[in-house]
């Protein structure tokens, strides 16, 4: 097969992807009030964004909700996906794994139609359970903490367990464990999770929908509810937006991942020039089973350093 074939193919795929964003972002600027037809440039359409009072507390809400969702979702996922690693063979864990993982394969007008009954029923027996934005955060947090929980669980089953055992076998309680040794080693997982029910949450049509009552519209059902009688351009200018605060948050997250990368290297490199400018105090080290990397911070010991070779090495 040709070299051109494969790289026309990933065009063609970019393409397909990216060029109805690109449309999107281009037909913002467009003076028409005809999303599709382009008359001139301007940026009246994002004068006008800032007067949609309708948008703005729209997508001022679904911020709020979905910061909200990540953090819930976050605490409970968490939790459900440490009791099905680290509790074992428990009774009911099947059942409980069955439910907590249960929203991923439901539709989500299920979801959504299941809340609204519930808060049906609460406000006819309790006087509670009003459509406002705790009912879309219930919603919401449904989905988003099984998403969260198969994330968390799958980083939880790779982790080193002998590293809370030594934990505990330097007295650590469980508890101290779970805070200053489990948690750490999992951050990254933690922040994929908000990050995932973060956008499951910000960009939810269906359940928002179902749940959504006088002074609680989300920005998605704001623009589905407009789409039904003809797009404006507005809706252009709040996507192009949009875009391009997704776009500077994940070029953010790409610099900072690559500088955490480049300081493991250096620190990995240094470790590595330590054993071969001292190939005999590496090995002696070795074979007392004593740690003989350095600090990550400069001037410092390292961690775990015997008395007897900050002596030797001060």
């Amino acid at each position: 097969m040709s070299k051109w074939f494969p790289r026309a193919w990933m065009a063609a795929v970019f393409a397909f992807l990216y060029l109805p964003i690109v449309s999107l972002v281009v037909f913002s600027f467009n003076e028409s009030s005809l999303v599709t037809v382009w008359s001139g440039f301007s940026l009246k359409w994002y004068e006008a964004l800032l007067r949609d009072r309708e948008l703005l507390e729209g997508l001022a809400l679904s911020l709020k909700i979905a910061f909200f969702c990540g953090l819930l979702s976050l605490v409970l996922g968490t939790l459900g996906a440490y009791a099905l690693v680290r509790f074992g063979n428990f009774r009911g864990r099947t059942l409980f794994g069955s439910m907590l993982n249960m929203p991923l394969v439901m539709p989500e007008v299920i979801l959504g139609l299941s809340v609204m009954l519930l808060l049906v029923s609460a406000q006819d027996w309790f006087g509670l359970g009003q459509r406002n934005w705790t009912a879309i955060l219930v919603g919401h947090t449904q989905l988003g903490m099984a998403y969260a929980a198969v994330v968390i669980a799958a980083r939880l089953r790779e982790l080193d367990t002998s590293l809370e055992e030594a934990a505990q076998d330097l007295g650590a309680r469980p508890l101290q464990v779970f805070f200053l040794v489990t948690l750490p080693l999992i951050a990254p997982a933690l922040v994929s999770s908000f990050l995932l029910t973060f956008t499951l949450s910000f960009d939810d049509v269906v359940i928002s929908a179902f749940l959504a009552g006088p002074g609680a519209t989300t920005m998605p059902v704001v623009i589905f509810s407009r789409a039904k009688f003809g797009m404006n351009p507005t809706i252009n200018a709040v996507a192009a937006v949009t875009i391009l605060i997704v776009t500077i948050c994940v070029i953010l997250s790409a610099l900072a991942e690559a500088r955490g990368r480049r300081r493991r290297l250096r620190v990995r490199d240094a470790a590595l020039g330590a054993q071969q400018a001292h190939p005999e105090q590496a090995g002696a080290d070795a074979a007392a089973g004593r740690p003989s990397f350095p600090s990550a911070n400069p001037g410092r010991p390292a961690p775990f350093q015997p008395k007897e070779q900050l002596e030797q090495n001060p």
